[in-house]
């Protein structure tokens, strides 16, 4: 096996798909399809399952992509110990969406400029998607909403969030999640921390959570609840930075629903020179303000 095998393999792993992998790492289709052919017929074993239009790991490929991650790792340590622990290689940062918009672009510069040695690699996902790739070591460091009590997992503090209800402009105030029941809610996938911070909400108030329509965006959940189609939850800073947030009205959330925290979080033991790097670059970082609503049509 060779590194520029497992790198394609975990690519197109992490894409489901060759074509995707295949943009992913600037390389044609065909020479993607040709190194995993010959990477297969080397270990005498099948690492994919063709499902439809998407590429499934087999029991093997799981086997294989955990052992990459492990290898990748490796590899970028001792890159870096040969260098007197100097940055280097590849640092792959996992991050909730709404972070990566509002608080990451500068942070990312700063780290970039400081470090050119590290290609470092940004992938947004739901909270708990991320967890699963520190845990599986896809990812080296990730930030995700905490704080987290897990077993083989250390992590610092990032940031503080208030979270709020957003409605249609002429919705009546809300109080609980009685005021709202049984309306559409525009939300990420399962998995996202926000998601199920919203269902303990109605939960709390033993009121019935409408249909739970997923979006991948918080500009598609905002023009939608400004449609008029139904509500949405988001921090305060994320909505801040959405054009066209003048046209929801905004319901505070009583505690402790309305506070979050996202955390830096990594695998025990597995602080390398790229991840120290960054930690130390995220506690001289000033982030911009949190609680913004000047602006906003509020509803108390």
């Amino acid at each position: 096996m060779e590194f520029s095998q497992l790198r394609i393999f975990q690519a197109v792993a992490e894409e489901g798909s060759i074509t995707r992998a295949a943009e992913r790492l600037h390389r044609v289709p065909s020479n993607l399809s040709t190194r995993l052919k010959q990477l297969e017929e080397q270990l005498g074993v099948e690492l994919f399952l063709r499902e439809r239009q998407r590429l499934q790991l087999s029991p093997a490929g799981k086997v294989l992509l955990d052992y990459s991650s492990r290898l990748f790792a490796l590899h970028d340590e001792a890159h870096a110990a040969v260098r007197g622990g100097q940055p280097a290689g590849d640092f792959v940062l996992g991050t909730m969406y709404s972070t990566a918009a509002i608080y990451l672009p500068s942070m990312l510069a700063r780290y970039h400029r400081t470090y050119p040695e590290v290609n470092l690699q940004v992938q947004s996902a739901p909270s708990g998607e991320l967890l699963e790739g520190l845990v599986s070591g896809r990812l080296d460091a990730a930030l995700v909403d905490g704080p987290l009590q897990l077993a083989g997992l250390d992590g610092i503090s990032f940031c503080d969030e208030t979270l709020v209800l957003i409605c249609p402009a002429d919705h009546p105030p809300v109080r609980s999640a009685l005021d709202v029941q049984g309306q559409p809610v525009f939300t990420f996938r399962r998995g996202c921390a926000y998601r199920l911070r919203l269902e303990a909400w109605y939960g709390h108030y033993h009121a019935t959570m409408g249909r739970a329509i997923e979006i991948e965006s918080y500009p598609g959940m905002l023009a939608c609840v400004t449609a008029g189609s139904g509500v949405a939850m988001m921090s305060e800073s994320m909505l801040a930075s959405l054009p066209g947030r003048e046209s929801v009205s905004v319901h505070p959330l009583v505690e402790p629903f309305a506070s979050a925290s996202t955390w830096l979080m990594w695998r025990k033991g597995m602080v390398g020179a790229n991840l120290a790097a960054w930690i130390e670059l995220q506690k001289t970082t000033v982030l911009p303000p949190t609680n913004s609503t000047e602006g906003f049509r509020a509803s108390a």
